[in-house]
């Protein structure tokens, strides 16, 4: 049985191919551009060397899917993803996954909140996750399956109405103001499909995503669901993780205007905390790969990857179960 299993988020950053414009100020890749992106993101992957990998920011899936061809270990993998609605009045990208474990069950999207989650009237696509996330059951081990979700919540850019602009600054408060109470519904649908997928399956679940906060903001306390019943609540993968060493862990995922923050999370279930009673694995560490941020390589993302190296509880059998599975 495999004991350790890795899990890595990636922002590939508006991965697209070349001559496409993805958004109004961003001029399109040129096909050397493009080039470049591919080779880097197929020389990120390897270096990572993870097992499940959640990708967001992917604006075609063929793009993604020629940048696995070209890296050594993902090649034969399983990609998962939904490219953008070409019906769509915005285009918008999308999350993808890709495992080379297999897949327990068929892989969905989840576009729309659950039942009694809505956005306040007059915001656009009330009902609907601005990229939705997707879910992938993945076979672990023999025995053991776990539900994987990709995310990528709001961003904090401004959500202007029609003629406004950034000059007046109460339209921009006020466009700020909805793009977080966007990303805080995203958060509560995401909890409590979550929490619903974990009642209903009763199998460990790893989210792997952009969230576009710091670990400690509101709305990535309101999904990991801080305060709630221990079997319902997730766990940051960074608070649990065995190996503290505080001088070589150097945590960061993006940095903007100069500042170094986290805004890429792998949150995991109480499976993976050792502390709780029938806990099937641990966190043994987190790593970033971040050099990339502050080389400023124009091919890169400008967000570092996150991965998880997490530890089976293996019995002599092949069975998985910690120290307190038989308490």
């Amino acid at each position: 049985m495999q004991q350790e299993i890795r899990f890595a988020t990636f922002n590939v950053c508006n991965l697209a191919p070349p001559g496409v414009r993805v958004y109004d100020n961003l001029d399109p890749s040129t096909p050397e551009e493009y080039e470049a992106k591919i080779a880097w993101i197929a020389h990120q992957v390897d270096m990572l060397g993870a097992d499940v990998i959640g990708f967001q920011e992917v604006f075609s899936q063929a793009a993604l899917a020629e940048a696995l061809s070209r890296t050594r270990r993902f090649r034969e993998a399983v990609h998962v993803g939904f490219d953008p609605d070409p019906g769509a009045d915005k285009l918008t990208p999308s999350v993808a996954l890709v495992s080379r474990l297999p897949l327990a069950d068929a892989p969905r999207p989840l576009p729309y909140f659950p039942s009694g989650i809505a956005m306040p009237p007059g915001n656009r696509d009330p009902e609907r996750f601005t990229r939705a996330p997707l879910h992938a059951p993945i076979q672990l081990a023999p025995g053991l399956v776990a539900d994987v979700l990709v995310v990528h919540l709001k961003s904090r850019r401004p959500d202007y109405r029609a003629a406004d602009t950034g000059d007046d600054p109460q339209l921009f408060a006020l466009a700020s103001l909805r793009s977080l109470i966007r990303r805080g519904t995203e958060a509560a649908a995401l909890r409590v499909l979550l929490t619903e997928l974990g009642r209903k399956e009763r199998r460990p679940r790893v989210v792997l995503g952009d969230f576009n906060d710091v670990a400690d903001a509101v709305t990535t306390g309101i999904v990991l669901g801080v305060g709630a019943p221990s079997g319902d609540r997730l766990y940051d993968a960074v608070q649990l993780q065995r190996r503290q060493d505080r001088l070589r862990h150097v945590g960061f995922s993006n940095v903007h205007e100069g500042h170094h923050t986290t805004i890429d999370h792998i949150l995991v279930s109480g499976e993976f905390n050792p502390d709780l009673p029938g806990a099937l694995g641990e966190v043994a560490e987190v790593v970033y790969l971040n050099d990339h941020l502050e080389l400023a390589l124009p091919e890169a993302s400008d967000h570092g990857q996150v991965l998880a190296r997490l530890r089976l509880f293996g019995a002599a059998d092949g069975t998985t179960g910690g120290p307190a599975a038989d308490a």
